[in-house]
């Protein structure tokens, strides 16, 4: 992979992140028609640092709040029932089930699960998902109504997106709006529940890349994160405000479109579910490329 190709991708990754349509799906899409065949799970993992700084640097008042008053709440200065306080309990309760899944099933997830048949098919049944539970769910709860089984519940819908083709904010503003969250609630708990999840990931793949002789090239890896960056930044901006007013239609048919082209593409031979990458990673015993 060069410098174009990854700068290319930091680009999809910072377009397609915060949207409910699968950056990592994107990225594999990409990667594939590019001909460089799958960038890697860890590729993805570290330039989804880029774009998870951008929600820290738009939510930066959130989040130095949230943090300032749960630190708090230990210490006693403040009410162990502050809203802000329990929204950082219920973040680490939602942040538990993707940590133990992706251990657990990291294998499965940097090989087997990357294949663009379970990436077609993902992109269409939880498109549909997240069509019918905008269309039908009620939008009655805000954050401040969030409990510990809905931030169990976000964690789980989050842990999904360990499949490419799910999505992490459309598998959890998914699970929001099942849950009767608006859907500037459910997208902004969902920005703000990735933010221990990627950061965690995405540093656990750096330091797995180091040294790693099938690695994505650092040079390259880390300019798509920067560009991946900027991106994100101007797109979360304007996703805020479109779902103010607009509905994720959109999104779902743009889903279930792409994964029928891609069903399509495959069917044909004009692209293979398998990427020299994957086969690699099969292996070499599960090392991520």
């Amino acid at each position: 992979m060069g410098f174009f190709e990854a700068i290319l991708l930091g680009i999809i990754q910072g377009l397609t992140e915060f949207l409910p349509i699968s950056s990592s799906a994107h990225l594999r899409i990409a990667s594939e028609l590019l001909g460089i065949g799958d960038a890697g799970a860890s590729f993805t993992a570290i330039t989804q640092l880029g774009t998870e700084a951008a929600v820290v640097v738009f939510f930066w008042k959130d989040i130095v709040r949230i943090i300032g008053r749960w630190f708090r709440s230990l210490a006693g200065s403040v009410p162990r029932r502050d809203p802000d306080a329990l929204m950082g309990w219920w973040i680490i309760l939602g942040t538990v089930p993707i940590v133990l899944l992706g251990l657990l099933f990291e294998d499965a997830i940097d090989s087997t699960l990357r294949s663009l048949w379970f990436v077609a098919f993902a992109l269409i049944v939880f498109g549909i998902l997240l069509g019918a539970a905008d269309r039908y769910a009620k939008q009655e709860r805000e954050l401040s109504q969030l409990n510990w089984k809905h931030g169990l519940l976000f964690g789980l819908a989050q842990s999904l997106a360990l499949i490419p083709g799910v999505s992490r904010s459309g598998g959890t503003i998914t699970a929001g709006r099942l849950m009767g969250y608006t859907r500037e609630a459910a997208a902004r708990y969902s920005f703000l529940l990735a933010i221990p999840a990627v950061f965690g990931s995405g540093g656990y793949k750096l330091i797995k890349s180091i040294g790693d002789p099938v690695a994505a090239p650092p040079g390259p890896t880390a300019a798509a994160t920067v560009v991946a960056f900027v991106v994100a930044l101007v797109v979360i901006g304007v996703f805020m405000r479109y779902i103010s007013r607009g509905s994720f239609m959109p999104f779902v048919v743009y889903r279930v479109l792409l994964g029928l082209v891609i069903i399509v593409l495959l069917a044909t031979g004009t692209i293979d579910a398998e990427s020299g990458a994957t086969a690699a990673t099969a292996a070499s015993g599960g090392v991520t490329p």
